[in-house]
Order: structure tokens, then sequence, then C-alpha cells
């Protein structure tokens, strides 16, 4: 199963966020995401969030704050654990050029209204709301969230 990191940095009541545009055969094309992707082998969470941050934004992250973890399944795309993160306090700056999709601060109020997955709003409200470390799982067929089961 695919492992993958997805964070969403804050600053000023926003989130960045990235519209992925760049890519051919994206799953994620023309939606609006974190920045993060997928695990070298025998990084930790920790280790492959910081460095996919790091290549998608120029961003370096001194606190990471470990959110969740999601399951996704889908009859499209397959299964994948995505360790989420968000983060408060980074320096650098940041990287207009990524290859993978345009880099935008959203106001998180806002967030609902772009195409985002069906899934990734269960999630922002926990964010919102400040829940404890939690397991969601996300069922998709196609692109259609069918089930998520949420634990804490």
């Amino acid at each position: 199963m695919l492992h993958s990191t997805l964070c969403y940095l804050e600053c000023d009541g926003k989130y960045l966020m990235m519209h992925r545009v760049k890519k051919k055969n994206d799953m994620n094309i023309d939606k609006w995401i974190g920045v993060g992707g997928k695990f070298e082998e025998g990084e930790t969470p920790f280790e492959c969030a910081r460095r996919e941050i790091f290549e998608e934004t120029h961003l370096l992250v001194s606190s990471l704050h470990y959110r969740g973890i999601v399951t996704f399944v889908s009859d499209k795309y397959g299964a994948e654990y995505m360790h989420l993160f968000t983060a408060n306090e980074f320096s650098g700056e940041l990287n207009t050029e990524c290859n993978e999709g345009e880099l935008v601060w959203i106001d998180k109020s806002k967030v609902y209204n772009l195409p985002i997955w069906e899934g990734d709003k269960i999630f922002f409200k926990l964010l919102e709301n400040n829940a404890p470390f939690f397991s969601l799982k996300l069922s998709y067929e196609g692109d259609r969230l069918v089930n998520h089961t949420l634990e804490f």
C-alpha cells in the first residue's frame, strides 16, 4: 500500500494550497490540496513531510503537527495511507515555480468553495475543530465518496 504525506501550512488564517494543474495523468488534476507526496525508502512520516514541503515550496518547516492518518480506498486509484500534518512555523521564500501545481494562500473559510475531494471536507472540519489525532477511512468509487469511517 502506498504511503504519503499531506501538509497544510497555516499563516494569518490561510492555508497554503496547491492547485494541481501541471502534471499529466495526475489523480488530483484540477483539485486543490496541500503539499506533500510519497515516502522514500526508510523515511518516517515527519522526514517525508519535511522533504516534500521543501521540494514543493522551498520552505523549511520547524514544527510539524501530526494530525491524523487518512486511509483512501478507491476502485480507480488503489489504496493509500496518507499521513496528515499542519504546520505554522516555517522559514524561507515561497517557491512560485512548483512543477506540480500553483501554490496559493487560501483563506480557510473559502477552502470548501474550491474543487477539493469530498472526503477532504471531513478532515478540514476536524482540523478546524482541533480534533485529537484521528484515523479517517475514505472509500471512493471513481471520484465519488461512498463511505467514510472516523475513529479517535
